[in-house]
């Protein structure tokens, strides 16, 4: 388990900052989420000052409760639960408790503006072309219809396509609530210079000059 001593990537310890033992610092998944709810609870001192430092009146009782949010936070990942405290705080106006941050986190996808299955996949069967240029709902969408491939979407029954699809977006979906940024790279934008074509004589005349600047005859 976490303890409250020792330094964790910075020089200075925050009061009732949860820190890593030594035992813990090669495990990757239990630093991050230890870092999540250190922003957690570092966004709620901010959101609800009075109320936060009313709750937690010293260093030991907000260890505590850090720990106990550890605990029952551990089977979502850390952007999920930054997430869902984010949620919480524009919707709420009092200092939630456990019981609503884990009520936030059970709505998964929504926290991360990703539609259900079947609407990514209606979704996608109705994407024009050119498909990078759509103004999708959420890039996991573009992502998994075309990892499970336009033509099939376009041109096999549901009972084919949506199951190529379901698997291929919940891939993307889990990366998203993982933390991973999905980006859809544009085509350039075509050049408003528009070249005129040359003329016999004018195509002679640089044929002629760029040889005479290679010095050939």
């Amino acid at each position: 388990m976490p303890t409250v001593a020792g330094p964790n990537r910075q020089t200075e310890t925050q009061p009732g900052r949860i820190e890593e033992s030594a035992a813990e610092s090669a495990e990757t998944p239990v630093l991050d989420r230890v870092d999540a709810i250190n922003q957690v609870f570092a966004e709620f001192e901010f959101a609800y000052h009075n109320q936060f430092h009313k709750a937690f009146a010293d260093v030991e009782s907000l260890a505590i409760a850090k720990k106990y949010w550890l605990s029952s936070l551990e089977n979502y990942s850390p952007t999920q639960i930054v997430q869902a405290a984010k949620a919480v705080i524009r919707s709420q106006e009092y200092l939630p408790s456990i019981a609503i941050i884990l009520r936030a986190c059970e709505q998964g996808r929504d926290l991360f503006g990703l539609p259900s299955v079947r609407q990514a996949y209606l979704e996608a069967c109705a994407g024009a072309s050119p498909k990078r240029e759509q103004h999708w709902s959420h890039e996991a969408v573009y992502f998994a219809g075309k990892s499970a491939g336009w033509y099939l979407l376009a041109n096999e029954p549901e009972a084919t396509a949506l199951p190529v699809f379901q698997y291929h977006y919940e891939i993307l979906c889990r990366r998203v609530v993982n933390g991973e940024q999905l980006s859809i790279e544009l085509p350039p934008a075509l050049t408003e210079k528009i070249e005129r074509k040359l003329d016999k004589q004018e195509t002679r005349a640089r044929i002629a000059r760029m040889k005479q600047e290679l010095g050939l005859k």
